[in-house]
């Protein structure tokens, strides 16, 4: 499967093998790898290569699901990739009993004895995470604390003992699994004051080294926005300069993020327009993405987001010696009488 477009950090290939239960990412020709980008992945395949698991955590926007495959890239081995979900349970990840399976034999050898036996098992059925630690697969798990807590009392014992706790219920009747050597586990969560998101266990939290991420430097974030959409430098710095400065309005200030650059870019691109403060097009784009990808500000009601669109653009592009400041009307932003 291809990288669809929005891959944060640009062409992550995942290829997903006929039949296979797991993924096989890999960056792609253009992959946008800055010097702050490689410093990322350097922390993390340290950690990981000396069998820690790694948790890369920051606000939504930040390319951390692609930043974690791209880094399990470079392990060389196969992936098995989870999402956290708020509907899991243990046995989700590990594996349940799906069924039963049912013989009968019927021994009429003697015409006038009728002999009959039956049988009846279950059927257990691995998950991904048993498989992964079987294997020795590389685990990502994706937003893990959309999970509840409770769902991930198995990582406990993995990342600790390095042993799974399991059922005998298993076709091999085993109780526990020990945990192949080149398993290895990278994590993925949102802040905590994110929707959906639950405060996971102290004890999982002690197992994992958490790297931090926030928003890329301007330098990366203008070449992500060039190699996601195609525009030329210049548009994507004003554009980068833009949502960049629309990040300091309101409580929130981890949006607009890159997502926002990347859509504008796109667009943009698509239309053939240019990132020029007396362009319409670009302007009802910004108007339109930036107003719902940022946080809300309202004054009396009405929300005050076009007229922060407007005051960045100027902003940016703002008065030049011997030119006056671009007059910016965009789609939504109001006129003063």
């Amino acid at each position: 499967m291809a990288d669809n477009g929005f891959g944060l950090l640009s062409e992550v290939t995942v290829r997903m093998p006929p039949g296979a239960d797991k993924v096989c990412p890999e960056a792609g020709e253009g992959f946008v790898s800055t010097p702050e980008v490689q410093a990322l992945t350097d922390r993390a395949l340290t950690y990981l290569q000396v069998g820690y698991p790694v948790h890369l955590s920051g606000p939504a926007g930040t390319g951390k699901t692609t930043l974690a495959l791209h880094v399990a890239s470079k392990l060389g081995r196969p992936v098995t990739l989870v999402h956290g979900d708020d509907e899991f349970a243990s046995s989700d990840l590990v594996g349940n009993d799906y069924g039963y399976r049912k013989s009968k034999l019927v021994d009429n050898f003697i015409h006038s004895v009728l002999k009959t036996e039956e049988e009846m098992q279950t059927l257990w059925m691995d998950n991904r995470l048993t498989t992964a630690c079987q294997n020795g697969d590389t685990l990502i798990y994706d937003e893990f604390t959309r999970s509840r807590p409770e769902a991930n009392n198995a990582l406990l014992s993995i990342l600790g003992e390095r042993i799974l706790n399991l059922p005998k219920l298993r076709r091999s009747g085993q109780g526990y699994l020990e945990v192949h050597p080149e398993f290895r586990a990278i994590f993925t969560s949102n802040p905590e004051e994110y929707a959906g998101v639950h405060k996971t266990q102290d004890a999982l939290m002690d197992r994992l080294i958490t790297i931090t991420l926030g928003h890329y430097d301007r330098a990366t974030e203008i070449a992500v926005t060039v190699a996601k959409s195609g525009v030329p430098e210049a548009d994507a710095e004003a554009i980068v300069d833009i949502v960049r400065e629309l990040r300091g309005v309101g409580v929130n200030n981890h949006r607009p993020t890159i997502r926002a650059c990347i859509a504008i870019a796109r667009i943009l691109a698509h239309r053939g327009a240019r990132a020029r403060p007396g362009d319409p097009v670009f302007l009802w784009i910004c108007q339109d993405v930036l107003n719902t990808d940022t946080a809300k500000v309202t004054r009396g009601g009405e929300s005050l987001m076009p007229q922060k669109v407007a005051e960045a653009i100027r902003k940016v592009y703002g008065p030049r010696p011997g030119r006056p400041a671009p007059r910016v009307v965009g789609a939504g932003a109001r006129r003063k009488e």
